[in-house]
């Protein structure tokens, strides 16, 4: 914790601060007290996001829609055909660049979709799919209509191929919303050790060794918590990345 007089970072058992001298048995439960209630308040919060949430598309669903179509949706199927229009009709560069490009587009629309919106990663997949069947569609269109052929995929492949830039759209989205999580969400928590690990961490932390105080079995308890807790969004972000980029350039690349 920090010493309230100082600032200075020290033990969460230390009743003197080693940097000022100053005394801490009276304030550090007191502090660590508020702490637990931030933390507490931190967890209401992310419920009363979620219940605003569905309160918000069960009594106002065209308005709610109309937002996500303005904010996220819209924007992001302009930028990526705007992308395809230059790179591939105006400048006529390698389908390589334009997938690399429609890799990285989605992502800061999916971290302004949690930062605006809070969304869920079932949501975020779902508006995902959504800008990324529009993107796709509209790709096809601009080429049907300059090349005078089909819009309509003509054989499996040509369908396998825009279902897989369809899924590599949506899940640059999605990684933008887990990265989000992570960052805005996650880790703030992580960094605060004031509150009390679950059992499952405690547990851990006694079989890793139970020869030290209960304010380190509490602080172990507490970093693997924090670990479990961020491994989850980190391998999300990793998936999610890897999937975009593999279903993106798989086409491309003849992977």
């Amino acid at each position: 914790m920090e010493c309230p007089f100082c600032a200075e970072t020290v033990k969460d058992e230390a009743i003197v601060c080693k940097h000022c001298s100053r005394d801490l048995a009276v304030v550090r439960p007191i502090i660590l007290e508020i702490q637990e209630l931030a933390a507490e308040l931190d967890g209401l919060q992310r419920k009363i996001d979620r219940v605003d949430s569905k309160l918000a598309m069960r009594e106002r669903p065209v308005r709610l829609l109309l937002t996500y179509a303005l904010c996220f949706i819209g924007p992001a199927v302009l930028l990526l055909l705007l992308a395809h229009y230059l790179i591939i009709i105006q400048f006529n560069l390698s389908p390589l660049i334009l997938r690399i490009a429609s890799c990285i587009i989605p992502i800061p629309f999916g971290i302004f979709a949690f930062v605006a919106r809070k969304i869920d990663t079932l949501a975020a997949a779902v508006l995902g799919l959504i800008i990324g069947a529009l993107a796709v569609y509209g790709m096809l269109l601009v080429v049907g209509m300059i090349d005078d052929v089909s819009i309509i995929p003509s054989d499996l492949r040509e369908w396998r191929e825009a279902v897989e830039y369809m899924a590599s759209i949506a899940l640059a989205f999605l990684t933008g919303t887990i990265l989000a999580t992570l960052v805005f969400r996650i880790l703030p928590s992580t960094i605060s050790t004031y509150d009390q690990p679950n059992s499952f961490a405690l547990h851990a932390a006694r079989l890793l060794g139970q020869h030290v105080g209960k304010e380190g079995l509490r602080r172990r308890a507490r970093r693997i918590q924090d670990m479990t807790e961020t491994a989850g969004p980190v391998l999300g972000v990793i998936a999610a990345a890897a999937g975009s980029i593999y279903t993106g350039l798989k086409s491309v690349l003849d992977i």
